[in-house]
């Protein structure tokens, strides 16, 4: 079995998030980070989603049979800040974590991005396999209270983006929880929720910026860590392969 673990992303694709998030002046919408990848043709870099509606409704409450989607490897929560030319000389933070399965595919990505002089904002993004309904765009429920539901904003190759504005209550909610859940429809308006644990969210919000060091190491050992579940994986194929060779035919 032919396990490909994708890259650790950059964290320079990381803090190009939040300086193409439309909250320093501009239209344009940043490429997601969920990994490093070469560059699409032009007619391919970015689509426009089918138009959402104003307010899209919110998913009903999984239903029985709905998918349920495997354990997820997940990235510790970081901060990364950035000042400079490429932020208008505005300080740019970004409290970041995704989740991954065992072969390195991008599940989730949440971050709240915090642009000087604008207002916060909590920012998820779906990859594009995943999704069904582009118009119905995300909803969110913070450890069962619902927090409401946002069109995709912009897709791209690896992802679709939907932005939450919020509020200092919001933030403290955030702070306080444990869990964030980001439901997207699938086929036959099925609810896929996939849970964000919010454990050390507070600690990265209120401390300073994570060291670009601590980072890549973190990334290095997550990285390792998918490699090992997938030769776990590859083994465990092959073991039950010469099984089934075995067995006499009918």
């Amino acid at each position: 079995m032919d396990q490909r673990i994708a890259p650790a992303r950059p964290l320079a694709r990381v803090m190009a998030l939040a300086i193409g998030a439309g909250l320093l002046g501009a239209s344009v919408v940043a490429q997601p980070a969920f990994a490093q990848q070469k560059p699409a043709p032009k007619a391919a870099q970015a689509q426009t989603p089918a138009p959402a509606p104003a307010t899209p409704a919110a998913p009903a409450a999984p239903q029985a049979g709905a998918p349920q989607l495997p354990p997820l490897m997940y990235s510790s929560w970081v901060k990364l800040c950035q000042q400079g030319q490429e932020t208008e000389n505005k300080k740019v933070c970004v409290v970041h974590r995704d989740g991954r399965m065992e072969n390195g595919m991008p599940v989730i990505m949440a971050e709240l991005l915090q642009v000087e002089g604008a207002n916060e904002r909590l920012r998820v993004t779906v990859p594009m396999s995943i999704i069904v309904h582009l118009a119905e765009g995300t909803h969110l429920v913070l450890d069962g209270q619902d927090m409401g539901s946002s069109p995709y904003v912009v897709c791209t190759q690896i992802g679709c983006l939907s932005d939450y504005e919020i509020n200092a209550d919001t933030v403290k909610k955030l702070k306080a929880g444990k869990q964030l859940v980001v439901q997207t429809y699938l086929m036959n308006r099925q609810v896929l929720s996939i849970p964000v644990s919010l454990a050390d969210f507070a600690k990265a919000y209120d401390g300073p910026a994570t060291d670009p060091k601590v980072v890549e190491e973190q990334q290095r050992k997550l990285q390792e860590e998918m490699q090992k579940k997938a030769e776990e994986a590859r083994k465990k194929l092959e073991a039950q392969q010469p099984a089934a060779a075995a067995q006499p035919k009918k």
